[in-house]
């Protein structure tokens, strides 16, 4: 099991464990057509930084609609959030912009044994730091 928190809520067996995690980070580089030869480029800064988290939650050991209500919440509020792994790695602040289910294995009542998940999340610029400058 992998533990990861978002700012207080945890991905873990209670709640969303997830399976995998895919991270991207990009960087800036503007461009300039030369004749005869490549572009030149000039290095402008960070891009985007994505981090995306999947995997399945199961009726018999948590209940996954309490937990992807929670985390519709958290990203209808838009806020930054810390994201840090269970070995202390923090790897900055986060927003969520997507947040993927699907509902597998319906028992009569039309409740799912299994959901599978994924969410999107977007690194920020630190908040506090926006604010002192």
């Amino acid at each position: 099991m992998h533990l990861m928190a978002l700012g207080m809520f945890l991905f873990e067996i209670g709640t969303l464990a997830y399976d995998e995690m895919q991270r991207k980070t990009d960087w800036q580089h503007a461009r300039a057509p030369r004749v005869g030869a490549r572009d030149a480029t000039q290095f402008t800064g960070p891009g985007d930084e994505t981090i995306s988290l999947s995997g399945a939650v199961y009726a018999e050991i948590a209940d996954g609609h309490v937990s992807l209500d929670d985390l519709r919440t958290m990203a209808d509020d838009g806020e930054a959030l810390p994201l840090v792994d269970g070995t202390g790695t923090v790897y900055g602040n986060f927003v969520i912009t997507a947040l993927d289910e699907r509902h597998a294995f319906l028992m009569s009542d039309g409740r799912a044994r299994r959901i599978d998940f994924g969410i999107d999340l977007l690194r920020v610029d630190d908040p506090a730091a926006a604010n002192n400058a």
